[in-house]
């Protein structure tokens, strides 16, 4: 149980402090909104402030998540929940934990098989792809592996590995956070303070 409190303490600290941070990113989202707003009053409009604002929207979303998940600031049906016993409720909370790391898990994959074709690779091992890159990388020889890389249709035409490698990041931090949510209704049923 040691091992678990442990990790709670761990992934809720490094989440917390990693959530802290990206809700001022909402400022950073504004501020790229009002740029695009005074370049098209100068008449000269900026081509980048539409993605750019998406993209840093996307960060800010997918970013706070794990915080979201560790606050509780999810929709929930309060109707029943509230009256429930604690051990009730955390049984409640571990079945639609288990059910949300199902759902993350296959996000990930999704969002690993993105990632991939966004560098060039087509196939449909998107994890071997990775391993090869990587070692690859190691030895200075990534262009081989690397293919042509996805853009943006727009005008702009940023590369888009960026922010799906930011997704599969956030992905992560979202998985360990609902294991450590999981382990907080483990140690909740067997009547453990946390």
């Amino acid at each position: 149980m040691g091992i678990l409190k442990f990790y709670i303490k761990l992934v809720d600290g490094f989440n917390r402090a990693l959530g802290r941070v990206v809700m001022f990113s909402l400022f950073v989202l504004m501020g790229i909104l009002l740029w695009s707003i005074a370049s098209k009053v100068t008449g000269i409009p900026a081509l980048w402030t539409l993605e750019g604002a998406q993209f840093a929207m996307i960060a800010y979303v997918f970013l706070g998540g794990p915080y979201a998940i560790q606050l509780g600031s999810h929709v929930r049906m309060d109707l029943f929940y509230d009256g429930w016993s604690e051990k009730r409720k955390a049984w409640t909370d571990m079945v639609t934990v288990c059910c949300l790391l199902v759902y993350l898990i296959v996000l990930l994959w999704g969002a690993v098989s993105s990632t991939a074709y966004s560098l060039g690779y087509f196939g449909s091992a998107p994890f071997e792809f990775f391993k090869s890159l990587f070692q690859a990388l190691a030895s200075g020889t990534q262009e081989e592996v690397i293919g042509t890389m996805e853009r943006s249709r727009t005008i702009w035409r940023p590369f888009l590995w960026p922010i799906k490698s930011l997704l599969c990041v956030a992905i992560i931090l979202m998985i360990l956070q609902t294991l450590s949510e999981l382990f907080k209704d483990v140690l909740r049923i067997r009547g453990e303070a946390i």
